[in-house]
Formats: C-alpha cells, structure tokens, sequence
C-alpha cells in the first residue's frame, strides 16, 4: 500500500523510521448480516482510516467516547483483530501481511493490560501462575526455580508482596489485581504495551498510583504505551501526545500540553468543558460546550465530517467532503475546515 500525503503527515513530525509503531491508513469494520441466510447487509466502521505513529519510549493517549473505536484500534495494532485495511507497521514490518502462526514472536514484544483487573485474571489459577503463564506459552523459562524466581521479581517489580504468589485473585483488591495485570504483560520483557483504560475500574485513590506505576516501569524498561481511555485527566497525566477519535475518525492528535492548552477541534473542546476544574471560581465562570443529540450510528456514519450532526459551529460545507487532518501547527494536527 502506498503511503498518503495523509499518512505522512499524522506521523507527528517523525519518519517511519522513527516510529515503533507506525499505524496507516487503518480500517475496521464488522460485518452486519440479517435475514434467515445471515447474508451481509451493512458494515459497522469502527475504525475509518486513522493514520499515526508511535517513537520508541513515548505514550500516546488515544481518547474519545464509548463507540469511538478507541479499543478497537488497539486490538487492531496487536492483531487480536484483523484489520479490513490498511497498514500495521511494528519496527518496519507489516503485521496484517504476517500470517498467524508467524505472529508467535511479535506477540512476545507487544502485550495488553486489559481494562477489568476482575475480570481478565482466571479466577482458578493462582496469581503467580497468571504472571508465569506466558513464560510457560512462550518457553521462556529452564526450570522451575529459574521460573519462580522470574515471577518474584515481576512481582517485587510492580509493588506486589512476593509471599503473595499463591494467592487467588479474589484474595486481592482492584489496585492489586491490576498490578497483576501488569506484570503479566511484563513478563515477556515487551517494546510495546497497549493499556486499554487501565485504571477506569479502579477507586481514584488507587488510579494515581497504577500511572505512576506505569510510568516508573516506562523509564526503567523504556516502554512504548498506547494509553486508551475516556478520562482526558487520566490521558494528561501520561501522555506525551494524545489523539482524539469520534465516530472511527481521528479528528486531533498534538502534544499533550498543546492539546490540553489549545484545543483546536470542536468535539475536543466539548470534552475539555466536560472536565471539572478544582477551583471552584473558575469552575462557575469558565464557557461550557454541551453537545446535543446522540453519537450516530457507525453503521450508517454521517457525509462529510462524521462530528458535523453535533457540532455547534458546523456549515453546508461539513456535510461534503471528508475534511482534510491537517498539520494547523507544527505538531498539532485537526480534521475540521472551520479551523
């Protein structure tokens, strides 16, 4: 596939060379069949040509609503989903050409911290063989001992009492099964880490120690994160850059600071109002973006700029054509002719 001018330039001032992850041009869609045949009768777009890269060492937050395709997009990059189209480029190669059973060893060098600690822990298995298991998929480990040491420092690695091993996870609270979850994906000694909404399930009290347990990790092992999530103070506190996406779409990518200081798009403004702010003076003064009606369906996504059934700013024209995502400043990029 050849690269767009697009694609080029969502990847924020890098070559692909540059990049860890380079993501072009990406699509997913899900099929919708009906009738007593099943046949197919409609596409769900959850991902519409996105393009962005990732640098070796930097976290990109990828933020937006319930139904944006923000998970989507991470399970895409590590394969767990197929894309339609498009390009998936991890250190130059492209993984949606890789067949299956090649992926084995990449698989090793990408790993996912799952939203729900409750959930994503077998609930039979004792916490020190969830962290060991993909040590046991892989075999990575001699013998036993070299096996339970290996878990005990991926233990001690992440703040869990190593005389813990052979507890259960219901033995443990949120904040511990996460760090569970955590050294799981540590346990291949990865590049890459995807965090779909890491810390959403957990108390607030406990949200800010799991991100700097994150971040610790990042500088100690010289991670690469993909941080989804829809807590734009969660992303802010993590990220390098952050990309919005509304309805499939990327509508805004820049860096963390840039974005959060100056919000260009009209849906990233509306999500930054909907951030409270501590001081309550502020708080009664500052303009409230309020977005009317429903996100449209992805089945049937709206001509033109998918956001312009909501926007409070939107013209004829935004019914057109796909707006351009666009280079506004160095570095920050938008999809929106009004800016």
């Amino acid at each position: 596939m050849t690269t767009t001018p697009q694609a080029q330039e969502a990847e924020g001032n890098s070559t692909t060379e540059e990049n860890l992850v380079q993501v072009n041009n990406l699509k997913v869609y899900f099929d919708v069949t009906g009738g007593v045949f099943r046949h197919k009768i409609a596409d769900i777009k959850a991902v519409d040509d996105i393009t962005f890269g990732i640098k070796r060492g930097e976290t990109l937050g990828l933020v937006g609503e319930s139904g944006s395709g923000k998970t989507t997009v991470g399970k895409g990059i590590l394969q767990l989903i197929r894309p339609t189209a498009g390009e998936v480029l991890f250190e130059g190669v492209d993984l949606t050409k890789v067949k299956r059973r090649a992926l084995h060893s990449y698989r090793q060098r990408m790993q996912v911290i799952f939203q729900d600690p409750y959930s994503s822990l077998n609930p039979r298995m004792t916490a020190g063989n969830i962290v060991g298991e993909p040590l046991v998929v892989h075999k990575l480990s001699g013998s036993k001992g070299e096996y339970r040491d290996r878990v005990v420092q991926l233990f001690e690695t992440v703040g869990l009492n190593a005389r813990t091993v052979n507890n259960y996870p219901h033995e443990f609270s949120g904040g511990q099964r996460q760090r569970i979850g955590v050294a799981r994906a540590l346990a291949m000694q990865p590049d890459f880490i995807v965090a779909d909404e890491p810390v959403s399930a957990l108390d607030v009290s406990v949200q800010a120690q799991i991100l700097n347990l994150l971040e610790d990790l990042q500088t100690q092992f010289n991670l690469t994160y993909l941080v989804v999530a829809h807590d734009l103070s969660v992303v802010r506190h993590i990220s390098d850059r952050v990309a919005v996406m509304y309805l499939g779409k990327m509508v805004e990518l820049a860096p963390s600071d840039e974005l959060y200081g100056n919000p260009l798009h009209p849906y990233t403004k509306a999500l930054m109002s909907a951030v409270p702010v501590p001081d309550p003076v502020i708080e009664r003064t500052r303009e409230r973006q309020v977005l009317v009606g429903d996100i449209p369906s992805p089945i049937n996504p709206p001509s033109g700029c998918v956001f312009h059934t909501r926007c409070p700013i939107a013209i004829d024209e935004c019914s057109g054509d796909v707006p351009e995502f666009r280079e506004v400043v160095p570095g920050h990029f938008v999809a929106c002719i009004r800016v």
